[in-house]
């Protein structure tokens, strides 16, 4: 996508990853053993090795590893409960783990009247706390529950890869923008930041932005 007249006055959108873009390292995995109830962490742990071992062999990808420790982990629990340690993971945990340099980015685009929204895998239960605190807007994935309870499936797609970026089209006019940044770290995000007038890598110029 070529960069756009400077002399338009329409915002800009940015877009940004969260796991490992904003943050230091990727988050379900912390919160996963943040709101699992302990035995059956500690369970999960031995049953989860070969999954985990085969995820690293590429023998699966991580879009199925997500779903099946989401459905162990979850399935069955309270929908209280998720959600209240959502925003206890979010007021406590998150904060430390991210990067200075993307908060000031997000501060940035927020000084100038951008549009910012968090594009993420994670779960809804602890980003939309930290993204109301931010004054950022989010798409991402979220859980299933029924009747109070978690289901411990995915509450439609995974906000991933393409995924990403249907949901960012379904849900912005893209002409409205005078310019898209996007913000990513791993090949989920290549989609992503192939909407964009200017895209950063690990912190990075994209080779493909202009």
């Amino acid at each position: 996508m070529s960069a756009a007249d400077t002399s338009d006055t329409r915002p800009v959108l940015a877009l940004f990853d969260f796991d490992g873009t904003i943050t230091t390292r990727e988050t379900l995995p912390d919160f996963l053993r943040y709101a699992t109830p302990p035995r059956r962490l500690r369970l999960g742990k031995l049953l989860f090795a070969l999954p985990v071992m085969a995820y690293k062999l590429n023998l699966l990808p991580v879009s199925g590893l997500r779903t099946l420790l989401v459905r162990y982990a979850f399935g069955g629990l309270p929908q209280p409960d998720v959600e209240a340690a959502g925003r206890r993971f979010a007021a406590t945990v998150l904060p430390p783990l991210v990067r200075p340099e993307m908060q000031a980015r997000i501060d940035a685009h927020r000084a100038r009247g951008d549009t910012v929204v968090v594009v993420s895998a994670g779960f809804d239960v602890y980003l939309a706390p930290w993204c109301e605190a931010q004054g950022v807007e989010l798409v991402c994935s979220s859980m299933e529950a029924r009747d109070g309870q978690m289901t411990g499936r995915y509450a439609g797609a995974q906000c991933a890869a393409e995924e990403k970026v249907r949901r960012v089209r379904e849900r912005y006019d893209m002409t409205a923008y005078r310019e898209v940044h996007a913000h990513g770290d791993t090949h989920e995000d290549h989609a992503l930041l192939r909407l964009a007038h200017m895209a950063t890598y690990r912190g990075m110029p994209w080779p493909l932005s202009r």
